[in-house]
């Protein structure tokens, strides 16, 4: 049954450009109409040059409820906003915005929280736990937030570019100075959780992110790539005995955390994986 659109229907605008990537409004639209709730998700292909006078004007919508923020546009929204989030202060991208009953816009960043409530559901403690980061890019930054933010005592930040590693480890130090960080190795031997938050493995025959020769059966593995279901860096930590997290896992288990902000009702990640009707 096609859901009905009315008047009475509030949206979540699907913010990047092309919009023919998006994958979010396969997920969500089909729970909405399950609950019978009168939201639907809608992709709008803004381009770069239009984006700073779209989004002052869009959020003005009376049936406007937020925005879901992709490329090329989360770098450049925490500008356009009255409050921004911790995690995208620290992150400096944001991929969800609403108007609060002040009538202000408000920023957050939900990759990391996706990362670390999978993490947390698979029984992998993050307080007083100690974490490897390998890519301190938007998404390797969203993840390094939302781990300090649950409680990590120690973590390591590695990018092959070492100025990326030092700015992310100089801002986790302002926000959570209680936070012991290093940077410079990529070693995963004598971490608790080790991350890849690097496009490796997105393409045949690239190099893995660590020297899977040194995991030990004892670390959580994540992974962020989204290409395939398990990349050949999480098969390499599942044959040494880790306990691991695939990229697909990220995405389905920030869903709850955007409805929440958003303000509407939300459920188990299975049951989004399951309403799914996603097409490529």
């Amino acid at each position: 049954m096609t859901q009905l659109i009315s008047g009475h229907t509030r949206f979540i605008a699907h913010l990047g450009v092309p919009t023919e990537s998006f994958r979010a409004p396969m997920i969500y639209n089909p729970y909405f109409q399950s609950r019978g709730i009168d939201v639907v998700v809608v992709p709008m292909g803004c381009e770069v040059e239009d984006y700073a006078e779209f989004l002052p004007l869009l959020s003005r919508q009376r049936n406007f409820i937020g925005a879901l923020v992709t490329m090329p546009h989360k770098m450049t929204t925490p500008a356009l906003l009255d409050e921004i989030s911790t995690t995208v202060q620290i992150c400096g991208a944001c991929n969800a915005v609403k108007r609060d009953a002040r009538g202000r816009l408000v920023g957050d960043m939900f990759d990391g929280e996706g990362f670390t409530r999978g993490l947390l559901g698979k029984g992998q403690a993050v307080e007083g736990s100690s974490a490897l980061l390998v890519g301190a890019g938007g998404v390797g930054s969203s993840i390094a937030a939302s781990l300090a933010e649950a409680g990590l005592t120690r973590m390591g930040v590695f990018d092959i570019n070492a100025e990326s590693a030092a700015r992310l480890a100089a801002k986790l130090s302002q926000h959570y100075p209680s936070i012991e960080i290093s940077c410079g190795s990529n070693d995963p031997s004598g971490w608790d959780i080790v991350i890849n938050a690097t496009p490796l493995g997105m393409m045949p025959g690239d190099p893995m992110p660590v020297d899977v020769h040194r995991l030990s059966p004892a670390t959580f593995v994540g992974e962020v790539v989204m290409t395939q279901e398990e990349t050949a860096f999480v098969a390499a930590a599942r044959e040494r005995g880790c306990l691991t997290q695939i990229g697909t896992d990220m995405l389905y288990e920030q869903i709850p955390a955007y409805l929440e902000f958003f303000g509407l009702p939300a459920t188990t990640p299975d049951e989004f994986r399951k309403l799914a009707q996603i097409r490529y």
